[in-house]
């Protein structure tokens, strides 16, 4: 008999695919920390979400290869100095790992330095009714489960440098979009899925135009309008932008 994990049935319904009739559906009691790949769902062959084609993709491709490289090589030092201060600051794996959704609807697992304690999913129900964020994005600015360490990391975007590693592997770019959990995205109206249209990134205009201080529905159009107008000068333009946007912690928590 068939087994479905929660993000089989999570993917059939974001993509509109009628989930079968099940007498059990396996739990995923490790939320969103999968130690293997998860089940990567063929959305491409069911999906509305078309793939956009763009014309410079091999130099952005060496651009994110090339960038990813030096920062994962750079940033060695501070890599082990942030490992450090997440194994010692709370209890639980250095690494987070979360099921994303990338281009055109397939699933990917993302890294992060753990920023939150280990229960963080299980409380999220329980603060619900504090989300501060407009859509199906849950953000609240003085987080309880963030970690005091975590506070800093996510302040400073260093608990994003393990992505280097997803940009490297190609299940993300330098710029782009960034990538959603899919329990967001079976929220998404058909205007919103066009944020999966390319490889979700570290960077893009959101992230230079203040963050999570923006409502969703700006949030949707920013990655819209880089979709529409991407080049290689815009991405160079973007990557520039947010070193200075990092370093002034504006929007980030």
């Amino acid at each position: 008999m068939a087994v479905f994990s929660q993000g089989d049935i999570i993917a059939m319904t974001v993509m509109g695919i009628q989930s079968p009739s099940l007498p059990s559906v396996q739990q995923d009691t490790h939320l969103h920390e999968p130690e293997e790949e998860q089940w990567m769902s063929p959305w491409l062959s069911h999906s509305s979400i078309p793939v956009k084609c763009i014309s410079y993709a091999p130099v952005k491709r060496a651009l994110d290869v090339g960038l990813s490289l030096i920062g994962l090589i750079l940033c060695a030092p501070l890599f082990a100095l942030v490992a450090l201060i997440v194994k010692f600051s709370s209890r639980g794996p250095v690494i987070f790992k979360q099921t994303r959704v990338g281009e055109g609807g397939c699933l990917f697992t993302c890294y992060k330095f753990r920023s939150m304690y280990t229960d963080a999913e299980r409380r999220r129900a329980q603060l619900t009714h504090h989300n501060e964020a407009s859509g199906p994005v849950f953000k609240i600015k003085r987080d309880p489960r963030i970690t005091p360490a975590g506070r800093l990391l996510r302040k400073l975007s260093l608990d994003e440098l393990p992505q280097l590693i997803n940009v490297l592997r190609g299940d993300m770019s330098i710029v782009g979009p960034r990538p959603p959990i899919p329990e967001e995205v079976a929220q998404y109206e058909d205007r919103e899925r066009g944020r999966l249209s390319v490889k979700p990134g570290l960077t893009c205009i959101w992230q230079i135009s203040g963050r999570s201080d923006l409502d969703f529905a700006r949030w949707v159009e920013l990655d819209l309008q880089y979709i529409e107008t991407m080049s290689f000068w815009r991405d160079l333009g973007i990557i520039l932008r947010t070193i200075p946007a990092v370093l002034s912690t504006h929007g980030a928590y």
